[in-house]
């Protein structure tokens, strides 16, 4: 009998050391892995993955270990960076409790729908087609996706952070704004986007195109007549007389008013200056050579700049 109760206590112990090595012992990767938990996975299925993936030895001794030695938390939807040698505990709470990879793409402020589109095209860990997106309908920023989501569910995002950033944006509207409506604030802002790369000359730019529109005067934004030939893409030469003149409805060096539509995805910021121009008389501006712009009240004072400005373009040799 003691003989019986001798052997049973070296079978348990065996036991226990089987079930506890094995739980927090190191486990099997060789090397980091990224792992999928698909939506509404269970951790039986997930441990039949983990088990083809090489992650543990075997999903039936992983699912006991589980339920004897871990946690009854559920598991996350994500993906998941397994680090090589994890134990099958530590990849239990990987699962449970880990921060899923974020993946990132990006959009800068003023970049163009067919830009937009050409990069979510790229990203090889998107999936399905989408035609190029409404110019000015989404916000410039970064977005997180995983690993298989389609692509129109991240431009759905971008389009929703639009919709949100603009109704908040369009309640701090002030009254020196010319714009009257949320999309003629887009429009507008678009052009400020392309008018300024520096964010402390917004506000003025938007005061300057704003005092155009006011007194019926062309905006005047070569922007606007490039869009309509590239959709927003780079130019790549001088512009054309014959397009300077052309009357469409984006040109706005040939009609009064804003242009037909965005010429661009505008960031938070050109829309909350064009929402709160600056205030000034300035009618025009012309670059200053250092990446900014005079701005100046009278035809007379803005030839002077402009004629600097060629000055110093000769100087660099760009003339």
């Amino acid at each position: 009998m003691r003989r019986l109760i001798l052997i049973a206590g070296v079978i348990a112990a065996l036991a226990l050391a089987w079930l506890a090595g094995g739980w927090w012992l190191g486990g099997a990767l060789e090397r980091d892995r990224e792992f999928t938990v698909a939506q509404g996975a269970s951790l039986t299925s997930a441990a039949r993955e983990l088990e083809k993936a090489g992650a543990i030895k075997s999903a039936n001794s992983f699912l006991l270990r589980a339920k004897v030695l871990g946690s009854g938390d559920g598991i996350q939807a994500g993906e998941f960076l397994l680090p090589a040698g994890a134990s099958e505990a530590r990849i239990l709470d990987t699962l449970q409790n880990g921060q899923p990879l974020r993946r990132l793409v990006t959009v800068p402020e003023g970049m163009p729908s067919i830009l937009v589109h050409e990069r979510l095209m790229a990203e090889p860990l998107l999936t399905g087609t989408i035609p190029v997106p409404a110019e000015g309908s989404l916000l410039p920023d970064s977005y997180d996706f995983r690993r298989g989501e389609p692509r129109a569910a991240v431009v759905a995002r971008m389009q929703a952070a639009m919709r949100d950033y603009l109704a908040k944006a369009w309640a701090t509207r002030k009254p020196s704004a010319v714009v009257k409506t949320p999309q003629e604030a887009v429009i507008l802002a678009s052009v400020v986007e392309k008018e300024t790369a520096l964010a402390k000359e917004r506000r003025m730019v938007a005061g300057a195109l704003s005092n155009r529109l006011r007194i019926g005067m062309m905006l005047g934004a070569d922007a606007t007549t490039i869009y309509p030939i590239t959709r927003g893409k780079p130019l790549g030469r001088m512009i054309r007389v014959s397009e300077l003149r052309d009357p469409n409805p984006y040109n706005t060096r040939a009609i009064a008013g804003l242009p037909v539509g965005p010429i661009t995805n505008p960031g938070r910021e050109a829309i909350a200056a064009v929402l709160d121009p600056a205030p000034t008389k300035a009618l025009y501006y012309v670059a200053d050579g250092t990446g900014g712009h005079v701005f100046t009240e009278t035809l007379e004072q803005h030839n002077a700049a402009a004629a600097r400005w060629r000055a110093i373009r000769r100087a660099r040799g760009e003339m």
